[in-house]
């Protein structure tokens, strides 16, 4: 089973992906297969992978767990997606905290806003899951992929994170302060 770990930068895939893989699963960054299966090229100072060139050459055993670690392996033909995400205003403090460019910060934490990366894996794929990493550890949210995995899938359906709602309430809350 090919198991897409996705989300917006900054959201907790590599740390979870790294905890995945110290319990045993096998975890393969979409990056780095970009670079063994040399379909990444650059590209004004950033790397551009091919997708569909990888997906073409990325043949994995289907008799086992591998977990696609990346931010585009919701487009390799998974046939299981988990994206995680994550508050914008949090999200928006990583990247920052990451030397990010005011521009790509705010690029990053609008795709989050506007839901891009889970609309994506929903038009490729038909079993997406989605968690809020927000308010949970590393170890929390690696729980919750596993739950998936081992079909405790309800409570993971997407649907249920919604920035835009958030971003009204509070802006409604500021307004009946005022």
């Amino acid at each position: 089973m090919l198991v897409a770990l996705t989300g917006t930068p900054g959201a907790g895939k590599t740390t979870v992906a790294d905890i995945l893989s110290a319990r045993g699963y096998r975890v393969e960054s979409v990056n780095e297969l970009a670079e063994r299966f040399g379909t990444v090229s650059e590209e004004d100072d950033s790397k551009i992978v091919d997708v569909e060139g990888l997906a073409e050459k990325l043949k994995l055993p289907e008799d086992e767990v591998i977990i696609l670690e990346g931010h585009l392996s919701h487009l390799l033909n998974p046939d299981v997606v988990v994206v995680l995400r994550c508050n914008p205003i949090l999200l928006k403090e990583r990247l920052k905290s990451k030397g990010w460019s005011e521009e790509k910060v705010l690029e990053n934490v609008e795709a989050e806003i506007v839901d891009t990366i889970l609309i994506e894996a929903m038009e490729e794929c038909g079993d997406v899951y989605e968690i809020d990493t927000t308010g949970l550890s590393p170890e929390k949210v690696a729980d919750a992929v596993e739950e998936i995995l081992t079909g405790e899938r309800d409570k993971y359906k997407p649907g249920r994170i919604d920035w835009i709602s958030e971003v009204k309430d509070r802006i409604e809350e500021l307004m009946r302060r005022e």
